[in-house]
């Protein structure tokens, strides 16, 4: 399975909580918006750094989120993961 197979499956999951329709990790975190707040061009860019080894749904569960917290606000403007997503919604919303 490829990573854009893998993130659009993963629609409706922790990128999505509380959203009525499921985004894509892939269209909220697209190439504008990780290099606008990242130094990555990717998502998947962006995982690899963390070493978040991310092939199935599971793998995305198992990120604790105090690890993924510290990798967010280590690698990006946002003090954590639900700040980044909570951005990436306003931005996706906003068109």
């Amino acid at each position: 399975m490829s990573f854009d197979e893998l993130l659009r499956e993963l629609q409706g999951q922790k990128a999505n909580e509380g959203t009525q329709d499921p985004i894509s990790l892939e269209t909220l975190f697209d190439e504008t918006f990780m290099r606008r707040w990242s130094s990555f061009k990717s998502f998947e860019e962006f995982l690899r750094k963390g070493n978040f080894d991310v092939k199935t749904q599971a793998d995305i569960d198992n990120i604790p989120d105090e690890l993924f917290d510290r990798h967010v606000n280590r690698e990006t403007d946002f003090r954590d993961w639900k700040s980044m997503l909570n951005q990436a919604h306003a931005e996706h919303a906003a068109g």
